[in-house]
């Protein structure tokens, strides 16, 4: 699986991009992909179709939006784009708006991009990176920092002792009582191939930390096809837009409204399991 500085070069990094709405935040991110030759323009329609018909799920982190659709035709081969918009443009999202920071992602399959997808969940869930990439003078530093050959500022001293990580302990294993010796989850956007990545990535994060991951496996998977493996899983967990679109599926279904929060996802896991 490709990694992250595979997928992106420099060449696919803006700063500064004017947009004056989500369509043309969306258009700056498909335009550096068709130019570093990951994919058509009819991509770049498709990408802001996908976020016309399903909502603006793809705003997964406060001020990120990871603009992607399904594998296409239009796809020639599997990249990345990074774009820093001169002044931030609301997508519609309840709790994340307004976006400045956009990833653009054309990928030939469902595979190939998953190691690179797991590498930027874990950078933007860092605050000094999310300070670095928001304060990087040129595409060459902010790609330095994306790629992993910058290291982000430290975080500064805080004045009063942090609170201790919700995450940094979980509860006693999961009883057998509970149900199947393995249960699954479900993460899901509306492609299966981009956001739910994230999700599933942070799922997993907090899993390890519980010592839940040999009882608990995570799959990321798009709404068709999350309406027919319901049924095999204790929870779905997605945003707000997908929730409301796969209504009642019969198995409780999870609100989560930032990606990358690994104390957020361990808030939801928690209130699932009623631990």
């Amino acid at each position: 699986m490709a990694t992250l500085s595979e997928l992106l070069p420099v060449e696919a990094v803006r700063l500064d991009a004017p947009a004056a709405d989500w369509r043309e935040a969306v258009r700056a991110a498909g335009d550096l992909l068709v130019a570093t030759g990951a994919c058509t323009a009819d991509y770049t329609a498709e990408m802001i179709r996908n976020v016309a018909e399903n909502g603006p799920y793809i705003v997964l982190a406060p001020g990120f939006a990871f603009a992607h659709a399904r594998p296409s035709p239009a796809v020639l081969r599997t990249g990345m784009s990074w774009v820093r918009l001169r002044r931030p443009v609301a997508f519609g999202h309840e709790t994340n708006d307004p976006v400045t920071l956009i990833a653009g992602l054309a990928a030939r399959d469902t595979s190939a991009h998953t190691a690179a997808m797991a590498e930027l969940a874990r950078l933007l869930a860092d605050p000094g990176t999310e300070r670095a990439l928001r304060a990087a003078r040129t595409p060459q530093a902010t790609h330095a920092v994306l790629t992993g050959r910058a290291a982000p500022e430290p975080e500064p001293t805080p004045e009063p002792e942090p609170a201790p990580d919700p995450g940094a302990a979980g509860p006693e294993p999961l009883p057998r009582a509970a149900g199947p010796a393995v249960h699954k989850i479900l993460t899901v956007c509306g492609n299966g191939l981009g956001t739910s990545l994230f999700l599933k990535n942070t799922l997993e994060q907090v899993l390890d930390r519980w010592g839940w991951s040999r009882y608990v496996t995570v799959e990321a998977t798009d709404t068709v096809s999350a309406k027919g493996k319901a049924a095999e899983a204790v929870a779905i967990l997605t945003s707000r837009e997908i929730a409301r679109t796969l209504g009642d599926v019969g198995v409780p279904v999870k609100v989560v409204e930032d990606f990358t929060s690994a104390a957020e996802t361990d808030a939801v896991l928690r209130d699932t399991y009623d631990v």
